[in-house]
């Protein structure tokens, strides 16, 4: 059951925490209006969609300030106790500084943990009005192509599209299937392929069958094991946008990491990018709080000083993670390990000096 001291502590971290998301989140609205408006008002849009835009961009805007936003929150609840000389009244009283901080970590947890409920069930609806509102009215850039049970189709020139593609860094397709119609909607040519292939701006089909409709409706039937065939197509005008996967939720994230499906490996870069980065103001905090006594005893306890070491703390924590992504884009790191390193070490190194605190 918690006692008065953990009641007290999360209550002045959750206080902090709000006050600290607040000042971040009117900021980055305000730079973020003014860096947008043009573009709105260039689309004929109205400055009352703009602002729509920034409220539905809101809970994307609070997944991405909340790492920072625990660490600073955590940095002033204990900078504000030791300032008035309770951390050190709690220390004589024979209060360890693990039990003294337990509460800002349960309290942190907790936020995680919201923060992680608000990306599974409010984010993915207003990512994809923002997505909408930014893409597909004022920039007019329109998606024709859909994933759907793991399956591309794509709507091009002439017909169509549908295939699996299993290596994203591949131009190699399965199950290729590649249909047109006329205006009434009868069906003209279908194209089936075990296999296709994009290479030197020429497509090559294997192991499969063309249906051409004659000018009396019957069809004529051509089985082959190689077709060239010049669709205006490109493999790159055919995949999704990479914006949509952010308003996939976390399970639908997993569920298509797990089932690897032709786009398994970019859902499950996404997975963990986005998951990993929630969870980073926890390992973020650990060090942060030894940093911050180290600093009130060596300098006094004035907050000027230890904030903007938190601050440095984090961007270069930040900096380390956003190198893992990129590793784990190219594939030169797996996707678990260049996301969740940076948690394990920082973790660890916290843990480590906070006990050194303790003596």
């Amino acid at each position: 059951m918690p006692t008065l001291l953990d009641r007290y502590l999360i209550a002045q971290f959750a206080k902090n925490l709000l006050l600290v998301l607040c000042s971040l989140l009117a900021i980055y609205l305000l730079v973020d209006f003014f860096e947008r408006v043009d573009n709105f008002l260039e689309a004929k849009k109205s400055v009352g969609l703009a602002v729509r835009y920034l409220l539905l961009k809101v809970p994307f805007i609070c997944e991405q300030l909340i790492p920072v936003c625990i660490l600073l929150a955590g940095i002033i609840t204990l900078g504000v106790l030791n300032h008035h000389f309770e951390f050190m009244a709690l220390m004589a009283g024979g209060i360890s500084v693990t039990r003294i901080i337990r509460p800002l970590l349960v309290a942190a947890g907790l936020f995680t943990l919201l923060t992680v409920l608000v990306g599974q069930w409010l984010l993915p609806p207003t990512m994809a009005a923002t997505n909408r509102l930014w893409y597909e009215e004022v920039r007019k850039q329109i998606p024709r192509g859909i994933i759907r049970d793991g399956h591309t189709y794509f709507r091009g020139e002439k017909g169509i599209f549908s295939f699996l593609r299993t290596d994203p860094n591949k131009n190699e397709f399965s199950s290729f299937t590649f249909a047109s119609y006329d205006a009434e909607q009868g069906l003209t040519t279908l194209l089936t392929a075990n296999r296709a292939s994009y290479l030197d701006g020429a497509w090559l089909l294997q192991e499969g069958q063309h249906k051409e409709r004659n000018a009396d409706g019957t069809f004529r039937v051509e089985n082959f094991r190689t077709l060239s065939h010049a669709f205006p197509e490109k493999p790159a005008d055919f995949f999704m946008p990479e914006y949509q996967l952010q308003e996939r939720s976390y399970s639908a994230l997993l569920r298509e990491a797990l089932a690897g499906e032709a786009h398994g490996n970019s859902a499950r870069l996404e997975f963990h990018r986005r998951f990993s980065y929630i969870f980073l103001g926890i390992p973020l905090l650990l060090v942060g709080i030894p940093v911050l006594l180290v600093v009130h005893r060596n300098r006094g306890r004035d907050l000027a000083l230890a904030i903007p070491l938190s601050c440095a703390m984090a961007f270069a924590a930040w900096g380390a993670w956003s190198a893992g992504q990129s590793l784990a884009r190219t594939g030169t790191l797996p996707p678990g390990l260049a996301s969740w390193a940076i948690h394990l070490l920082a973790g660890a190194l916290g843990i480590f000096l906070i006990r050194r605190q303790n003596r």
